[in-house]
């Protein structure tokens, strides 16, 4: 599901489940098992997806496999990126191609994105395809995004190029291609040298609230 490999202080977490990285069970299990071992090898982390592919979204297969099913799963995926989005080391997110649904999620739960020059999809579909936009998400949205493209990108499902993503609030910037994983490499190295305690204080400060308030509905939210 992940290759998992170290540069220095910093950690590279490569989804690559051969298709469109979907986040299954499997999925799930393996990013928190990376996030495990960055936390204890690297002062930062890079998050990507393999060329031309970021992440498609929840496995459609256990979405359309039952209600419980459903429900289990999308907590899962909530409790995976509300950890990323609280990681305590910079967490670089390389957004390789095609970010869809709970792929584009989790691109707002990066404290750096860098997008890549394709023809690529990046949005959230989930109203377009029949799937009310669960309250973790529409608050992530609400945070990460811009104001003049909230109601656009959560109620209305636009999706976006990488270039006008960057606009919306999903990326912070491009890179060809083939520079994507040396330039979230280089950036992650700069952002490790800054000081753990610091950085670590100063995210808890920005994001604890967001973070225990949606953990405190998540069930609810979900049912």
């Amino acid at each position: 599901m992940i290759d998992y490999s170290t540069e220095g202080d910093v950690a590279v977490v490569t989804m690559d489940d051969g298709k469109m990285n979907a986040l299954g069970f499997e999925m799930i299990e393996a990013l928190h098992g990376g996030l495990d071992r960055a936390g204890k090898d690297a002062k930062a982390l890079v998050l990507m997806g393999r060329p031309g592919v970021f992440c498609a979204g929840f496995d459609l297969k256990v979405m359309r496999s039952g209600e419980a099913e459903m429900m289990s799963l999308v907590k899962a995926g909530a409790e995976l990126m509300l950890r990323a989005y609280l990681f305590p080391i910079p967490l670089v997110v390389g957004c390789t191609g095609h970010a869809i649904a709970a792929g584009a999620l989790t691109l707002l739960c990066g404290d750096y994105r860098l997008g890549v020059q394709l023809d690529a999809k990046i949005g959230l579909n989930e109203v377009a395809i029949g799937i009310p936009l669960p309250k973790f998400a529409v608050e992530l949205a609400r945070e990460r995004l811009s104001k003049r493209y909230f109601t656009r990108s959560a109620l209305l499902s636009e999706f976006f190029s990488p270039e006008k993503a960057v606009d919306v609030g999903y990326l912070d910037r491009l890179a060809p291609a083939e520079r994507v994983e040396s330039e979230a490499l280089a950036l992650a190295g700069e952002f490790a040298k800054l000081d753990v305690e610091a950085f670590k204080k100063t995210k808890h400060l920005m994001r604890r609230a967001t973070v225990e308030m949606l953990k405190d509905s998540l069930d609810v939210q979900l049912s």
